[in-house]
C-alpha cells in the first residue's frame, strides 16, 4: 500500500521558515513531503554549465535538506519536466494535495495550469498560496477595477490598504512534526543534472541594518556598500518579504518603495503579460533600431568608450551582479545612445543576472528604453559622462573595473554622446508622430 501524503513544491520560495504553502500543507491532516523540481523546461534552455544561479538553488537547497533531515524527514528533488515528476511521485505515494505559492510569470502560469489538470484528473487537488508579495494579483486595483499602469497611485493604494494582516507571518515552526518521516539520505549532487559549483561569493541574506537605513543616502553611488543586495534573496525566496517590509516601513521608507516598485512590476506581468516580448506601449514597437551587432558586442564586454557603462557591465559579466544605477546608465545607453532593442539588453541581464526576475528585468528595460509602463519619458536620456562624475565622482568605481581607463589602451567612443542622443530623439519622434500607423 502506497504512504498517502501530501505535497509542499517549493519553487521561488526556498525556504521553510514564514512559508505559505508549508504553512498549509503542514496544517492540511496529513504527512506532508517537501518537493523540488530541476525543470528540464528550463534548465535545457541555459547554456551556461556554471551558471551561478544554479550554484545558489542548490546550496539553498541543502540548506532546507538539513533542516528537514533535523526533523526526521528530507527534501525530495527530481529532475524532469512537473508533469514528468509527478507521474513519478504518484508511483511511490498516494498524493491526495499538492500546495505551492503563486508564480506570476506566463511559464510558470501555463505549467501551473497543466499540473492542475493532470492532479484534477487523478483526484488530487492543487492549492496555490501568495508568498512572494504583500498584495496578489487583484488586490491593489483602481476604484473601476482595472490593473494600475502607474507607480505612484498604486504605491499609494498599496501603503494605504496595508495593515498587520498582511504582513503576519506563518508560524511554520509550530507544524513540522507534520513532515512525512524518512530516513537521512543526500541529495543528488549538482553534476548529475548537468551543472557545477561555482566559487562564488553570495550576498548575505542579513545586510546591514545601517545600510538600509541610509539606503536613500547611498544607494546611487556604486562605489559605496550603499544597497541592501537582497535582490537575490526575494527573487529565489530564501527570505519573506513580509519581514522585510515590516523592517522597512520602519528602517527606510526608500527602501520599502523599492519593495512596491518589484510588486508593481509583477502586478504588470500578471495583468499584460505581452510585455513579455513586446512594447506595453504599442507605437514603440515601430521604432526602427540599428541593431549594429558589433556594437551590441562592445556594450556587452564593456567597451564601449563610456567609463561608467563599461564599469558597469564588467562588474555584471564578473560578478552576476550590477548596480542599480548602473543597470538604468547601461539600459539608456544600449537602446537610446547605441538604438539596439531593448529586447537584446534584456535577454543579455537575463543570462548573466544572479537576481534575474523576469518582472523587474523586463520592467526595467522597457522603462529605460521609455516603452514601457510609467516609464521615462524618451527624451530623457542618460548622459554617462554627467552620470559618472555624479555618481562616481572620484572615479573609484571606474578604477576598480577599467584600470586600462585614461590610458592608449582604453577605446574611444562608439558614437559621441551628443550626436546619439540627437541620433534617438529623432528616430524616436518618427516612430511615434503617427500613433494610429500600425506597428511594422
Amino acid at each position: 500500500m502506497l504512504p498517502e501524503v501530501n505535497v509542499c513544491w517549493l519553487r521561488r520560495d526556498l525556504r521553510l521558515h514564514d512559508q505559505a504553502a508549508l504553512y498549509h500543507a503542514l496544517r492540511s491532516g496529513l504527512p506532508v513531503i517537501v518537493l523540488f523540481i530541476f525543470d528540464r523546461n528550463i534548465l535545457d534552455s541555459l547554456h551556461d554549465p556554471y551558471d551561478k544561479r544554479l550554484t545558489f538553488i542548490y546550496t539553498q537547497l541543502e540548506n532546507i535538506h538539513q533542516q528537514l533531515i533535523s526533523r526526521g524527514s528530507g527534501l525530495i528533488t527530481i529532475h524532469a519536466t512537473p508533469l514528468a515528476a509527478f507521474q513519478q511521485l504518484l508511483t511511490q505515494y498516494r498524493i491526495r494535495a499538492v500546495f505551492a505559492n503563486r508564480d506570476y510569470e506566463p511559464y510558470a502560469r501555463q505549467c501551473d495550469r497543466l499540473i492542475a489538470d493532470f492532479l484534477r484528473e487523478n483526484g488530487i487537488a492543487f492549492h496555490l498560496s501568495k508568498d512572494q508579495v504583500i498584495f496578489d494579483t487583484d488586490e491593489i486595483l483602481k476604484p473601476n477595477g482595472q490593473p494600475y499602469t502607474v507607480y505612484t497611485p498604486y504605491s499609494k493604494q498599496w501603503k494605504q490598504k496595508l495593515n498587520e494582516f498582511y504582513l503576519r507571518s506563518y508560524p511554520v515552526e509550530q507544524y513540522l512534526n507534520a513532515l512525512f518521516p524518512m530516513p537521512a539520505f543526500s541529495l543528488p549532487a549538482l553534476e548529475s543534472i548537468g551543472f557545477h559549483r561555482v566559487n562564488v561569493c553570495f550576498p548575505s541574506s542579513e545586510p546591514d541594518e545601517q545600510i538600509i537605513r541610509n539606503y536613500h543616502k547611498w544607494r546611487d553611488y556604486p562605489a559605496k556598500e550603499g544597497t541592501s543586495r537582497l535582490s537575490v534573496h526575494l527573487r529565489f525566496g530564501t527570505i519573506s518579504i513580509r519581514e522585510w517590509v515590516r523592517k522597512a516601513i520602519t528602517w527606510n521608507k526608500q527602501f520599502l518603495n523599492e519593495l512596491i516598485w518589484r510588486e508593481f512590476y509583477q502586478m504588470i506581468l500578471w495583468h499584460f503579460p505581452h510585455v513579455v516580448a513586446q512594447s506595453f506601449k504599442p507605437e514603440y514597437d515601430r521604432i526602427v533600431w540599428l541593431n549594429d551587432k558589433e556594437a551590441f558586442q562592445r556594450w556587452c564586454t564593456g567597451h564601449t568608450g563610456y567609463p561608467l557603462v563599461d564599469a558597469g557591465m564588467r562588474q555584471l559579466n564578473a560578478t552576476g551582479y550590477m548596480h542599480n544605477r548602473l543597470r538604468m546608465l547601461a539600459a539608456s545607453y544600449l537602446t537610446k545612445d547605441l538604438l539596439i532593442d531593448w529586447r537584446w539588453g534584456e535577454a543579455y541581464f537575463a543570462e548573466k543576472l544572479l537576481d534575474y526576475d523576469l518582472a523587474a528585468n523586463n520592467g526595467g528595460w522597457q522603462w529605460s528604453a521609455g516603452c514601457g509602463c510609467d516609464a521615462a519619458p524618451y527624451f530623457r536620456i542618460f548622459n554617462p559622462n554627467t552620470q559618472a562624475q555624479k555618481f562616481d565622482p572620484e572615479g573609484a568605481f571606474i578604477r576598480k573595473w577599467v584600470p586600462e581607463y585614461g590610458t592608449p589602451d582604453y577605446p574611444r567612443p562608439i558614437i559621441p554622446h551628443e550626436q546619439a542622443r540627437k541620433r534617438c530623439l529623432e528616430v524616436y519622434s518618427r516612430a511615434l508622430q503617427d500613433k494610429m500607423k500600425p506597428a511594422q
